[in-house]
This record gives C-alpha cells, structure tokens and sequence, in this order.
C-alpha cells in the first residue's frame, strides 16, 4: 500500500536520479558506440599503397565514417560537460520529508519544488511565516491542491481583543476592517477601499444582488426557487457556488430557503475567504482547475459565477462542466450565470459543450457585453456576449 502513494519528495528524487541516470546511460552508449566505430575503422583500413582502384567507394564509405566518430566524440565531450556542471538539487526542508512520509502530494506540487520547499521551511511549533500571498496562493493556482499541512500556528484574521460579537449577524450589514487580515504592504486595507463590484459593498450593491433584476440575464433567488418548483427538482438544500466571491449567493438562499451554499473563492487581490466566513457562510478554498471537494451526487444546484469564463482553456473547461455534473443529484440544477466569451465561440464552442451534458433547458439567455474588454482598443467594436443559462439533469 506504500508503494502506491509515492510522495512528493520521492518523485522530484527519483525525477533527479532518472535524469542523472538517463545522462550516465547516453554518456556509456557513446563510449560503446566510439569504440566500435574504432575498432571496425582499424580493422577495415587497409594502407593507401594496397587498396586496390576499384575499392574507392570503399574509402568514401570509411570517411563518412571518420565523421561519424568525430560528432560521436564531440557528444561524449559535451556529456561530460553536462555531468560536471549540473547543480546538485536542493536538499527538502525536514517538514516536508516528514509530512511526504505520512501523506502524498499533488503531483502538480513536485512541479514547483522552489515554491513548495520555501512554503514547508518554517519553524515547527511557532508561529507560521505570513506567506498566504506569497506561496500558499501561488501553489494552489499552480495545481497544488490540497496543499501540505503544516506544523505551525496560522495568524488569526481576528486578533484576541477583538470582541467576536461585533461581528454583525445579519450577512448583508457592513463588516468592520477587523474582520479580516490585510496582507501588510497592501493597497488597500479597509472594506471602504476597495471596488463595490468586487462584492465587498454588502449593504447596498451586494444586498441588491439576487433579489432583483436588472435585465433578463440577471436570476434572482426567487426566480430560481420558482423554476426549480415548476420543473419539480424538488427543493434546493445544498449548493455549491464556483468562484462566488463573498459568498452573496449562498446568504440570500440561507435566508429564502434555509439552504446550505458552499462558496469556492481564491483571494486574489481581496480577502474573499475571510470575507465571506465572517458573514456566516462556508468558503473552501480551491482553484478552478481542481476537482469540487464534495461527494458524488450531492447537490441540488451549482453555479458558475463571473469566474468562470472564456479565459479558461477550452478541455479544463469541460472537465469543469462534467465535475459539476458529478456532484449534481438527478433532476439538480446547472446555473451558468453570466457567461462572458465572444460571440462566434458561443456558437462555435461552448453552446455545443453545454448541450453534450444533455440536460434539460430551463432559461437560455444570450446579450451583449456593454462593456468593452481590457485590451480591446478605443472605439473598438467588440462582439462579447454574456450567456446566463438554467440546465437541469436529467
């Protein structure tokens, strides 16, 4: 049962002494190869003043293969070269032998040695380095995921004088600066700082979202609760929100269903995950890339917020929409809420992605993106659209 899980540290070794190996086996190959050619060279030249007239195509047969001897040889200096020149690998820091040891490793975290090893050099039993920015992140968009556990003592987005009944228990009221951490050196170290898009505006932008609608991509809870009524999904209890930033979504089902919402967040450039735990709803911590942390058939709903759009590549996509479908229960719902992508892909690429699931259409909107793309040029025309769509499986 050991040999099958093979550990992080385990692979990049024998990754190492593959290559070291691989490089000693080329290196003994040429050496073989140099020593025939030699031999059949010696064995076959005959002295200029014996070979006879008509064997000249034998001698140009025997230069071609002097100059295979030569570029033989020339590799062989140039291994040798290799050999003496390559850096040893860094020694694993202790924390990271002994945790490979009792768990295995995403393979995607061997990928990434210089980042896994400073994120697993820390002092046990202390206080853990501030490097969630800066390694942890990092990691887990590269496909580390889960990463490593560590024997240290995580710093508390709230300190010990803080009074946790400060903390407002109505999700959609504004949440004091304290409530989370601000990385030190950060632009932005309070709620009122940052963008309202971003979904930290709670009392009047976010309190809004969901409940009322704008235009007919926008969905809101009591429009999904109808939907999921009249095509007798049954009730919505659990969900699963990809890329739901605060966790808005999952706040207005609790309160207009008693449903349990599960929100994946990362915090890139904002604390989403303290954010939307300190409203009271449950924030896991994954990238996109990664298989939905929850069991088989569990869910009554998934949505696929902003985070999820035509930047991501065409197959992880997909894979994407099949975990979803995983984890849906029969009759559950796939809610793509406003799809960003051009329009010639829609029709092209990702309306025949979403029809291969064959599920049942509920609501399939397609409008223009107003508002132009970062890169686009000035006064560009642009052919973005939004699609927001409510699937169910059969």
């Amino acid at each position: 049962m050991a040999d099958s899980h093979l550990d992080g540290v385990a692979a990049m070794r024998k990754t190492t002494a593959s290559s070291s190996s691989s490089l000693n086996m080329a290196f003994l190959l040429s050496m073989v190869a140099t020593n025939l050619l030699s031999l059949y060279h010696l064995s076959t030249r005959a002295p200029p003043l014996l070979l006879p007239p008509h064997q000249h195509q034998d001698q140009a047969q025997d230069e071609q293969l002097l100059r295979q001897l030569t570029a033989i040889r020339a590799t062989v200096s140039q291994l040798n070269h290799l050999r003496s020149s390559t850096p040893p690998p860094p020694p694993a820091p202790p924390e990271l032998l002994l945790y490979s040891r009792l768990a295995p490793l995403a393979s995607a975290c061997s990928a990434h040695p210089d980042l896994l090893h400073r994120f697993m050099s820390y002092t046990p039993f202390s206080p853990c380095p501030d490097d969630a920015l800066s390694l942890a992140e990092p990691l887990l968009l590269r496909g580390c995921h889960p990463l490593p556990r560590r024997r240290c003592f995580s710093p508390s987005s709230i300190p010990s004088s803080h009074n946790l009944n400060n903390l407002p228990t109505d999700p959609f009221s504004p949440l004091p600066d304290s409530a989370v951490r601000w990385p030190p050196g950060a632009k932005c170290t309070s709620f009122s700082c940052l963008p309202p898009s971003l979904g930290f505006d709670l009392a009047r932008t976010e309190a809004a979202r969901f409940l009322r609608a704008e235009g007919p991509l926008d969905l809101t809870v009591p429009q999904l609760l109808r939907l999921a009524s009249l095509s007798r999904a049954g009730p919505i209890r659990l969900g699963l929100d990809v890329g739901g930033g605060t966790g808005t979504l999952a706040a207005r089902l609790k309160r207009a269903a008693n449903a349990t919402v599960l929100t994946t967040t990362m915090d890139l450039g904002a604390p989403y995950s303290e954010a939307a735990a300190a409203r009271g709803v449950v924030p896991l911590h994954a990238p996109l890339q990664q298989r939905f942390p929850v069991g088989d058939a569990t869910m009554d709903l998934v949505r696929a917020g902003h985070a999820v759009n035509r930047w991501i590549p065409e197959a992880a996509l997909e894979f994407l929409w099949y975990d979803a479908d995983r984890v849906l229960r029969p009759r559950g719902l796939l809610w793509v809420d406003h799809f960003w992508c051009r329009r010639p892909d829609l029709a092209a690429v990702y309306q025949p992605m979403l029809r291969r699931l064959g599920y049942k259409t509920l609501k399939w909107v397609v409008a223009d993106k107003t508002t132009p793309t970062p890169t686009a040029p000035p006064g560009a025309k642009h052919d973005h659209v939004y699609l927001t769509a409510l699937l169910q499986k059969p």
